[in-house]
C-alpha cells in the first residue's frame, strides 16, 4: 500500500504517484478512478504499467466501492481520533495507520486475519499481552513467553 500526501494534487503528482506504488511490475491490471482532472495525466503512466482505466460515472463516489471503504475506515478509525498538526504529522499518522491496517486490523473477508497473515497462537505460547498502535488508539493482542 502507497500513501501520499500534498496540499494540491496535480496531475504530475497524481501520475508520479502511480509509478512509485507500482515499482516492480507489480501494477494491477484495472485502475478504477473518478474524472477529476488531477488523474489525466494517469493515461499515459497507466497505458505504460499495462493497467486498463476504468472510469466512474460523475458524481458517483459508490461506484468506487473499496476505495470510499478504506477512506471510510481510516477516517472512522484513525483521523476522527487525532489532531493532525501538520502534513508531516499526516504522513507520520498515515504510515501508521497503514502499518496496523496491514499487520494487525482483522478483516472478515480474510477470515479476522490481517492482511498480512499471522500464525495462530497456543496457550502454551505464553500469556497475552497487548501491543499499541498509533498511540494506543487500537491494540494488537498476541500472547508471549513471560
Amino acid at each position: 500500500m502507497h500513501v501520499a500526501v500534498t496540499d494540491n494534487p496535480t496531475a504530475a503528482w497524481t501520475a508520479q504517484q502511480l509509478r512509485e506504488a507500482f515499482p516492480w511490475d507489480e501494477a494491477p491490471r484495472y485502475l478504477v478512478h473518478d474524472r477529476d482532472s488531477a488523474f489525466h495525466a494517469w493515461t499515459t503512466t497507466a497505458a505504460a504499467l499495462s493497467i486498463e482505466e476504468v472510469l466512474t460515472a460523475p458524481r458517483s463516489p459508490w461506484q468506487n466501492a473499496y476505495a470510499e471503504r478504506l477512506i471510510g475506515s481510516i477516517r472512522r478509525e484513525c483521523l476522527d481520533h487525532v489532531i493532525i498538526a501538520n502534513e508531516r504529522g499526516l504522513r507520520h499518522i498515515m504510515n501508521a495507520y497503514v502499518a496496523y491496517y496491514l499487520t494487525s486490523r482483522t478483516h472478515l473477508a480474510l477470515p479476522k486475519d490481517a492482511p498480512v497473515s499471522r500464525s495462530v497462537a497456543t496457550p502454551a505460547d505464553g500469556r497475552i499481552v497487548a501491543i499499541p498502535h498509533l498511540g494506543g488508539l487500537h491494540h494488537r493482542y498476541e500472547r508471549r513467553a513471560a
